[in-house]
């Protein structure tokens, strides 16, 4: 037992000496070693940077949840006036299609609560702003904004108040705000709070969208993984002449494995303090970057310390397995490696395998919807990983068994060609990453074309009949609303308003619950006709909806009815009968502008006349010109000028869900990295190809091959290649699309536009990177490349 346990021991030891040994042979190997080394370790560390991103990002999303919910003034609950109290209006507001975020505050108490990033609380007719609105209200495009954010700037909000440092935001002093927490609660979100409630405002995942965000990362961090695994094998056909010298000195064949091994290690090493490096100096700069409206504090960016350490040892774990795994099926002599041979054909069966199992781990899964549970991430992970998997493996296949079949063509296809035949499999290499990444693209496209209509629906509202509305005032004038209405509809580019008023009753009953609530609008035959499909009207006309999706049980022609009035000072409000015409018409209910089908009453200003204590809500729809890209900022203007309270807005056709919304953001802020990623290492690993071939070349040129020719070859050694895993890339995730969107109960649907818009970002990478490539190879076509030591 001891003499086992001291080989085993023995065996280790040597391993790691023949470990130690490879690694001194990157490092001190001379130009050559130095050049192939730094190769490697820059593939590697632009692939460990973006792990060490990806691992701190949930992090950053954190803190930045974190402050968001730290800030939160929703959710407080009511309290009297006191020391600690303080009265707080939501002022935000949109300009130029960004959102701002504003706060009116009015202390009532030397102890009222500060909002975080503030010292204190701004002084009435001031304001503490964010950074980026102090600039933008400094700029010239700033101003139609001053004018709507009127207040002296006095303090800038600091880190801690803030979700990103290019959010547009303030906190303004106010001492108006006493006595609207009452008075007009529906028109004015103001609120009196003696704390922060820090709870969060998003709802609960459920669990598509927690499978989605299992897929994003798999999808986004897989061709990394295969991006490093490439990176590791930078060098191949000289390292194994190198191997071949070491087996003329004396080394076994095992023993020469693992020498290349710890080269790979070394350079894997080396790797990682430069992807390291790199990550330092992204994260200074990620603050500058806002991705769909996304932006946050490079302070944020922080790895978790048990993620980064997994990262540092799974690297150069990997460099170590990948090299071994290479070179298991060439045979290293001391006079040679028999790659350079024509390769028995590769075998299929076990490159079929990987997808099969996947979808095994998937199969189980299918049409389990929404409300069953949470999916099982480690099945969802596995099963997806091996179908993604299952390109790398296919691909080198797939090259083989083509260009085997190629010939003929000109001199440059011809050279192409059999440099495929040759060495298919560093082809395949070359393009492995962006098939996986192009395969995974696609998936995702489909679960996420498939999902979205359960998260992006239609507001109801009709951007063709009105672009903006304003909210009014209650109890307004006549005099008053009509200067209100005019001052909109003088405003550059607007083509015109429809004002509406809408008014609450409710039918005769001793029991307040049993009584029937009733609508009425309120307004001249033409707003009226916006609502209801009236045939003829005139002023004191009342009709009765038909139709109308709420507010309209109890209304009928000669029913008894009661307006319902505000409270005051306490004191219960009063009901003011109402009788509706026994002549009033039923017409049908239209839906108005914002999607609402209005049951009940419409009535006609001369219907209404007397009743001067009835509480009025008016509200006004504003057609623009199209075209016109600052009438909106405008409109919001003149809204402001009447009543700093307003809550005017534009209308939109659609409303997303908050947190599908964040999951979109995270995934362009991935994909956007990874698209870099791909990029920079398909330049350094072709770099890498075309200096190993550098002599190659050269005594090509140096026999009168024209440089024309051996672009082309190189350009047909490219595309080839890629076509191919393209074209697989898209089966595999067609396949794997149908697969998850059987998982959440969807039918099978493919948007080809999508697809296509997929690969053609992938090739498109592609055909970048080689005309990049091209003044390298040309300086590299030089006859003194033939020059040695």
């Amino acid at each position: 037992m001891t003499q086992a346990r001291a080989g085993r021991a023995a065996h280790a030891a040597n391993r790691v000496r023949e470990l130690a040994l490879g690694a001194r042979f990157a490092l001190t190997g001379g130009r050559e070693g130095w050049t192939r080394t730094l190769m490697t370790a820059v593939g590697v560390g632009l692939g460990v940077a973006l792990l060490l991103a990806t691992t701190a990002l949930p992090g950053a999303l954190a803190a930045r949840d974190a402050r968001d919910n730290a800030r939160n003034d929703y959710g407080a609950q009511q309290v009297s006036a006191g020391a600690d109290t303080m009265l707080l209006a939501r002022t935000d507001t949109v300009f130029g299609g960004k959102d701002i975020r504003g706060r009116l505050l009015q202390p009532e108490g030397d102890r009222a609560p500060v909002p975080p990033g503030l010292s204190a609380h701004p002084a009435p007719g001031t304001m503490v702003v964010s950074p980026d609105l102090r600039a933008l209200l400094e700029s010239p495009g700033g101003k139609l904004l001053r004018e709507r954010v009127p207040y002296r700037i006095t303090g800038t909000i600091k880190d801690a108040g803030l979700l990103g440092p290019h959010e547009l935001a303030y906190y303004a002093g106010s001492d108006t705000l006493k006595g609207h927490e009452a008075l007009d609660a529906d028109r004015i979100d103001v609120e009196r709070i003696k704390s922060f409630p820090d709870k969060p405002l998003s709802e609960p995942i459920d669990p598509i969208l927690a499978l989605l965000i299992v897929i994003i990362f798999v999808v986004l961090l897989l061709p990394v993984a295969v991006f490093i695994a490439a990176a590791v094998r930078f060098g191949g056909d000289r390292r194994d002449k190198r191997l071949a010298a070491l087996r003329l000195v004396g080394a076994d064949s095992r023993m020469t494995r693992w020498i290349a091994a710890g080269e790979a290690l070394a350079g894997s090493v080396l790797g990682l303090a430069l992807g390291t490096v790199f990550f330092l100096i992204a994260r200074q700069y990620v603050g500058e970057v806002t991705i769909a409206r996304l932006n946050i504090f490079p302070s944020d960016l922080d790895p978790s310390l048990g993620l980064a350490l997994l990262v540092g040892a799974a690297v150069p774990a990997a460099a170590v397995a990948v090299t071994l795994f290479a070179l298991r099926g060439v045979v290293i002599e001391p006079l040679g490696v028999v790659r350079t041979s024509v390769p028995r054909p590769r075998r299929l069966w076990w490159r079929l395998l990987l997808p099969v199992v996947g979808l095994g781990l998937l199969v189980p899964m299918f049409d389990k919807g929404r409300d069953t549970g949470f999916y099982n991430q480690g099945q969802v992970i596995g099963g997806t990983v091996l179908l993604l998997i299952g390109v790398t493996a296919l691909l080198p296949w797939v090259i083989e068994t083509v260009v085997r079949r190629l010939g003929g063509g000109g001199v440059g296809w011809q050279l192409a060609v059999r440099r495929l035949q040759m060495n298919s499999g560093a082809a395949a290499r070359l393009v492995n990453g962006i098939a996986v990444a192009v395969a995974g693209a696609i998936a995702l496209q489909m679960l996420f074309s498939g999902i979205e209509g359960d998260y992006v629906t239609s507001s109801g509202e009709d951007t063709a009949r009105a672009q903006l509305v304003v909210p009014m005032s209650a109890n307004l004038s006549k005099a008053e609303q009509e200067r209100r209405e005019a001052n909109l509809k003088a405003v550059p580019g607007v083509t015109g308003t429809t004002t509406l008023g809408n008014v609450g009753l409710h039918t005769e009953s001793k029991d307040p619950e049993s009584q029937k609530y009733v609508e009425m609008a309120v307004g001249d035959c033409r707003a009226l006709r916006e609502v209801g499909e009236l045939v003829s009207c005139r002023d004191g006309d009342v009709f009765v909806t038909s139709g109308g999706d709420f507010g309209g049980d109890g209304a009928a022609p000669g029913a008894k009815l009661f307006f319902e009035t505000p409270s005051q000072g306490g004191r219960p409000g009063t009901q003011i009968p109402y009788t509706v015409p026994r002549d009033a018409r039923v017409v049908p209910a239209r839906v108005d502008p914002m999607g609402t089908r209005r049951g009940g009453l419409l009535a006609t200003p001369g219907a209404l006349r007397g009743l001067t204590k009835v509480r009025v809500f008016s509200t006004t729809y504003v057609t623009t010109r199209p075209g016109d890209p600052l009438v909106a900022d405008r409109v919001l203007n003149a809204a402001w000028a009447a009543d700093p309270f307003t809550q005017a807005r534009a209308l939109d056709d659609v409303k997303t869900v908050a947190r599908f919304a964040g999951v979109r953001r995270g995934l362009y802020i991935g994909a956007a990295a990874v698209l870099l990623l791909i990029g920079t290492s398909l330049l350094v690993s072709m770099l890498e190809q075309l200096r190993e071939r550098k002599r190659l070349l050269s005594s090509l040129v140096a026999f009168g091959t024209r440089r024309t020719t051996l672009s082309w070859s190189v350009l047909w050694q490219t595309a080839v290649p890629v076509a191919l895993g393209l074209t697989l890339a898209t089966g595999v995730g067609l396949g794997l699309g149908a697969v998850l969107l059987r998982m959440v109960g969807r039918p099978i649907h493919v948007d080809w536009t999508s697809v296509l818009g997929m690969v053609g970002i992938g090739g498109g990478v592609v055909v970048l990177v080689t005309v990049l490539s091209l003044p390298p190879l040309w300086r590299l076509m030089r006859a003194d490349g033939l020059r040695t030591e």
